[in-house]
């Protein structure tokens, strides 16, 4: 039974092309590009490179990749010199994944890759120590990378200065998340027209120290901002924007001054607006292209304040006179027994066709809201319905903490205006 076994291990390892007492290799015979794209099956750099010691002929093939992955625990040497053997026309995508990560690790081949690449970065860092803020533990100088198409930096809060000069010839993706910026260059200045004439999507998530920014772009088509609690002043000049999202913006409870934004985007199709609205200080230009509006949630039960917030939201909508789709997210806050039934104070919605409705009840009855709301919804032609339930708690969390820090502040600026 053994020699059996071990003769059919025999005509495996020879059919497999190892050359077992001498056999044929037969996957050495293969040519670079079938070699090449079995290496790419394995995404991960270092497994590739170590191939070479099958055979004189795999010497050099992994560095022929035109893709590099490199997984946690990597070792930043090893990136580095993997990047300095490179030896593809091209580097079409770069993935790097860290753990505990610092800047001086990062910068250990950040430059190298900044010269190579011509297609994706994705730097993914996780974990990052919180024993000291991110400004304590140094910064990461950002070089400019001149050929890359995509660039994804999920920093966990590293530290990160932008590149004072240099342009971004070829970038038409950016996505920046958990990154705490610092000066002296800004991220408006960076991602311009002028320093990106190519972008066409940009995405800023939880990204701290940015109080203020402003962009001009001709190009730009898909602008997301999410998460930017601090954000006061937002201006944005861009000729071809077609989607917008702003959610969870201009939330610092510790700021009691009015978020001021100024939007001009004639060709915007889609805005995703769920952050603070004031008519008087959020300034809409004309958007006579404007297909979609998502408002921020209206709460279904409240008190003054509530409705306060509840008639900015609403006039947000009433800004667009026609419209294909809206989308309304109402929310149930916990009842305490002082609060009225907020829905009756709608009494008009734009003319749409497709209404969106979503529900968080936490528990509540909604039959009432959401009838309230098909009440003035005459000409609708199609209607979506998403309840969310308890298990989608992070969803809700995330609207009760934004629901909490406006109100609070609706609240000081009522007091303030009533002391005066």
């Amino acid at each position: 039974m053994e020699r059996t076994r071990g003769h059919r291990r025999r005509k495996l390892s020879v059919a497999a092309g190892v050359g077992v007492g001498g056999g044929e290799d037969r996957l050495s015979a293969l040519p670079d590009d079938v070699l090449i794209h079995i290496l790419l099956k394995l995404r991960d750099a270092p497994v590739a490179a170590r191939t070479s010691v099958l055979a004189r002929r795999w010497h050099r093939v992994w560095a022929l990749l035109p893709e590099l992955h490199f997984p946690v625990g990597t070792d930043p040497d090893r990136i580095r010199a993997a990047l300095t053997a490179h030896d593809a026309p091209a580097l079409r995508h770069l993935f790097v994944a860290g753990i505990e990560a610092t800047p001086e690790i990062a910068a250990a081949w950040l430059p190298i890759a900044a010269r190579r690449l011509s297609g994706v970065l994705h730097f993914k860092n996780t974990g990052a120590m919180n024993e000291a803020p991110a400004g304590e533990r140094g910064t990461l100088k950002l070089p400019c990378f001149e050929k890359a198409a995509k660039v994804v930096l999920d920093l966990h809060s590293i530290g990160l200065t932008l590149p004072p000069s240099g342009e971004f010839t070829r970038l038409t993706d950016l996505k920046l998340v958990r990154i705490q910026l610092h000066g002296p260059c800004s991220l408006s200045d960076v991602v311009s027209s002028s320093r990106c004439p190519s972008l066409r999507r940009l995405s800023v998530c939880s990204v701290r120290g940015l109080d203020n920014f402003t962009i001009q772009s001709e190009s730009l088509l898909q602008l997301e901002l999410r998460n930017l609690h601090t954000l006061q002043q937002l201006n944005i000049v861009a000729l071809s924007l077609q989607k917008l999202k702003v959610f969870l913006c201009f939330t610092n409870p510790l700021n009691q001054s009015q978020p001021v934004a100024n939007i001009s985007a004639p060709q915007l199709v889609t805005l995703d607006w769920r952050g603070a609205y004031d008519p008087s200080s959020v300034l809409f230009s004309e958007m006579p292209n404007l297909q979609q509006l998502t408002t921020n949630p209206l709460c279904v039960y409240g008190g003054d304040t509530v409705s306060a917030r509840n008639h900015h939201s609403l006039m947000l909508s009433q800004q667009f006179h026609h419209i294909s789709k809206l989308i309304l997210i109402l929310f149930y806050l916990p009842v305490r027994g002082n609060e009225r039934f907020l829905m009756e104070e709608m009494t008009k919605l734009p003319n749409i066709t497709i209404l969106g409705l979503v529900v968080l009840a936490c528990g509540h009855s909604f039959g009432a809201s959401s009838f309230h709301v098909l009440k003035m919804s005459s000409g609708i032609r199609e209607l979506t319905l998403q309840l969310v339930t308890r298990r989608d708690s992070k969803c809700a969390n995330q609207v009760a903490f934004v629901l909490s820090h406006q109100i609070g502040k609706l609240r000081t600026s009522c007091y303030l205006a009533s002391k005066k």
